[in-house]
Order: C-alpha cells, then structure tokens, then sequence
C-alpha cells in the first residue's frame, strides 16, 4: 500500500474550501452582507448614466436578434403557407392602406436593416483596431445613426 505523507497531503488540502456550508448558505450570507451595507443590485440600469456607446450596443444587439427572428420567420412562412409570395403581395395591395402607411412600414422596416449594416462596418473597423478612442466612439455611433436614418428614408421613399 502507498503511503503519502503528510506534508504531500497538506499542499493538496492546503486550497480547498471548507465543506461546512451550502451553496444556499452562501447566498443567504451574500444577500445579508449586501442588504446591511444597504448596496443595490448590479448591475443595475438606475446606476448607469446612459451614454451614445450602450446606447448603439443594446441596439445593436436587439437589431440582430430581431432581424434574425424576422428572416426565420419568413422563410417558415414561404414553406408552410398555401399561396405563392405574388398572391400575399397581391393581398396586400388589395387592402388599400395608403402610401403613407405603406410608406412608414417600408421606414420600419429599412430602420432596423441599415443600422445593424452601418453599425457592422463600425464593429469591423473596430476588429481592425480603428476608432477605440472616446472621441471616434461618439463620432462613428452619430454617423451610424444619421446614414441609418437617411438610407431608410431613401428606401422608403423607393
């Protein structure tokens, strides 16, 4: 049989945790501390001042999720629904909604396509190591908004 000393043993146990408490009574201990040191939740969006970068972050993130779930959406539809893609577009017309209507749907729709387009092109230049300096952050995050709103009118307007 192999003995190990006890020094060998004592470097092995020497960094493991106690295993007198649970992972409940860790958290139970957690929140106590926080709620008697009156600390808030974080994160927390009441702590955050909200600044262009979060901002053009979030909306990018929701943009992508978004668009994804519109085009998968879509394409369940053409394979599942009876009727070819002119009978819906033909359906559509018939509604007679108006061009203005029709003209903020187109708007609603180009918005959300633009931006997340211009905004990977920022976040390629970014992979490039281009506009990591505050300054560049700002500038780029309004372009990206400006020429968002301005293809999605021109789109719009087609």
């Amino acid at each position: 049989m192999f003995l190990v000393p006890c020094v060998a043993r004592s470097v092995f146990y020497r960094h493991a945790a106690p295993m007198g408490t649970t992972a409940k009574d860790e958290m139970n201990k957690f929140w106590a501390k926080n709620s008697k040191l009156n600390r808030p939740m974080s994160p927390h969006l009441t702590i955050y001042k909200w600044s262009v970068p979060m901002v053009m972050s979030i909306t990018f993130r929701g943009t992508g999720v978004g668009l994804s779930g519109a085009i998968s959406a879509f394409a369940l539809a053409a394979l599942v629904l009876p009727e070819s893609y002119p009978y819906y577009l033909d359906l559509i017309h018939s509604l007679s909604i108006g061009p203005y209507l029709i003209g903020l749907a187109k708007f609603g729709l180009a918005l959300p396509v633009s931006f997340h387009t211009y905004n990977g092109i920022r976040h390629l230049c970014w992979d490039l190591g281009k506009g990591f300096r505050i300054p560049e952050v700002y500038r780029t995050g309004y372009t990206v908004i400006g020429l968002s709103i301005i293809t999605s009118l021109a789109l719009a307007y087609l």
